[in-house]
Formats: C-alpha cells, structure tokens, sequence
C-alpha cells in the first residue's frame, strides 16, 4: 500500500439512491480494506432510510450544512465542522435539515461499503425498494424503516 492524496475533483461521483451523489476518496483497493472515505451531497430536507451496517463503523463528519443521526435511540445533531458516530450493528439513518444542499464526509471501517453505492447507483429513480435490498444484502446492509420525516423530533 502507498500513501495517496485525492483532490476534489479526482473522485469517482456516482448516484445515490435518494438522488443525491457520492464521491468516492479512498476504497478498499487503496486502503488495503482498512476504510471507506466517501463525500456525500444530500438535498435539503433529505436521507437514506433507516438501515444498518452489519460490518462497518461508520464517521459522518460534515462538511456544511445541518444534520440531525438516529442512531438506535439516540437523535444526534452535527453543523459544519460537526460530526457523529454509527457503530455496526446500529439502526441508523440521517437527514439534511438545512435549506440547501449538505455535503458529509463518511468514513466506514473496514473498507467495502463503496461497493454498495456503484452498484445502487446503476439504478433507476424512483429506486425499486426491493432491489436496493438486495443490493443492501449483498454489501453487509439491511434496510429496515422509513427515513427521517421532517416532523420528528429532535
């Protein structure tokens, strides 16, 4: 394994199942499977549906915006320069609750979970829930309710 740098505009981007993009930073081959770094832009008032991370820990650090983590019981909340933290195992889901589109820096140990965003993202919106299940199953991830509403509570 070398040492590497990545700017901003060398990742890979690619869809994510809410519309949004993932930039990929670093993956398994560069990583020799120790992480995941990946950037995600995220429309306001938007998130993934709750799900959980059967291998990996996963790091939300953000980069700008407002967010709000449920994260088993626990409803954290991280602005610019923020962060939280998702152990594997944990029912969790996030959401932008600015005005504008947020960006997260997500960082997942081990590495892998680049894998499940190159294959959600071939396809097509609306995505069909049951295919981004098993897509899910094939990447160490179970979904497993609705994403965050607006109206819950902080």
């Amino acid at each position: 394994m070398k040492p590497f740098a990545v700017q901003a505009s060398d990742g890979v981007r690619l869809s994510t199942p809410i519309k949004g993009s993932a930039v990929v930073l670093a993956d398994t081959l560069q990583t020799n499977g120790s992480l995941t770094v990946l950037e995600l832009e995220i429309a306001a008032y938007d998130g993934p549906a709750a799900h959980t991370h059967l291998r990996e820990d996963e790091v939300w650090y953000v980069l700008d915006g407002d967010f709000r983590f449920k994260a088993g019981d626990e409803m954290l909340r991280a602005t610019t320069g923020g962060m939280a933290f998702g152990p594997r195992g944990v029912p969790h889901a996030f959401q932008n609750i600015g005005d504008t589109v947020g960006r997260l820096l997500i960082i997942t140990t081990p590495s892998g979970l680049e894998r499940f965003f190159e294959q959600a993202g071939k396809l097509s919106h609306p995505v069909d829930p049951e295919e981004l299940a098993a897509i899910g199953r094939a990447n160490w991830l179970e979904f497993g309710g609705p994403p965050l509403a607006v109206s819950d509570p902080l």
